[in-house]
């Protein structure tokens, strides 16, 4: 069993190392591949808020259902046909969150019954945010690529911490083996 989660722990590794590799080589391709997510998002979205619009027993739910899904198709089209307004308009929302996320870690920063360290910890990351949301809105096609950069950046660290625990893994199940193989040859023994 560990030999089996070793291996999806490796290869999950492997994968997100290449992804990591070709979002550090090719922006561009990254971005397109994230606002083509955002298109099937929605499309997938439209249809359930289709769904749900039929299955509800008043009418008032079925006209909210079908405008969000109308909606939601339209952003897919749009996602599709305009790729780089789409990427832009991502970015802004991306940035208006990092600000928004930031203010607020700033003055969770204030909250009374926590570490100093921690409150630090709070002040930094809500000044990085509220920078970083900034960043984005000044220069949100540098912001596209550097998005682009560091999710590359994180796959490249998240898929090496994969390899590296399916390798633990694997040398722990070894260990297992050979002390049950240990166990089962003390008790044939007596």
């Amino acid at each position: 069993m560990l030999k089996s989660a070793s291996t999806s722990l490796i290869l999950l590794g492997v994968l997100a190392v290449i992804i990591g590799i070709v979002a550090i080589v090719w922006p561009g391709v990254t971005i397109l591949a994230l606002v083509i997510l955002f298109a099937v998002y929605a499309f997938m979205d439209a249809g359930l808020q289709s769904v749900r619009a039929f299955s509800g027993r008043e009418a008032g739910p079925v006209i909210g259902h079908l405008l969000l899904a109308l909606v939601d198709l339209v952003a897919g089209v749009v996602a599709l046909v305009w790729p780089g307004p789409t990427a832009y308009v991502l970015v802004l929302v991306i940035g208006i969150w990092a600000f928004v996320g930031g203010v607020a870690e700033f003055f969770a920063g204030f909250q009374a019954g926590e570490t100093a360290g921690i409150r630090a910890l709070f002040f930094v990351a809500g000044l990085i945010s509220v920078a970083f949301g900034v960043l984005l809105f000044a220069r949100p096609g540098v912001g596209a690529e550097t998005l682009a950069l560091l999710f590359g950046l994180f796959s490249l660290i998240y898929g090496f911490a994969q390899i590296n625990a399916g390798i633990h893994v694997r040398q722990i199940g070894g260990r297992i083996n050979s002390l049950s193989s240990e166990l089962r040859n003390a008790r044939h023994a007596v």
